[in-house]
């Protein structure tokens, strides 16, 4: 894993601030729809069965965490 330098975490907190400092709740509101629609017409279904998907997920985190399954 790479990690990231305080002036890279600086420039990208600038950067967002700058690029939504002007935006409010009903533009934010609109570009989340829209990408929300973009993303189910890409994978139907998406999110119906989210616990499924992440399970996988948790177990190799737990593996990574030193936790047992039922921790």
């Amino acid at each position: 894993m790479l990690r990231s330098s305080d002036r890279v975490h600086e420039m990208e907190a600038g950067w967002a601030r700058s690029l939504y400092s002007t935006m409010d709740y009903p533009e934010a509101l609109a570009r989340f729809t829209a990408l929300w629609n973009q993303a189910e017409l890409l994978s139907p279904g998406m999110g119906q069965a989210w616990e499924e998907d992440i399970k996988t997920d948790i177990a190799l985190a737990r593996i990574l965490n030193g936790l047992t399954s039922n921790t």
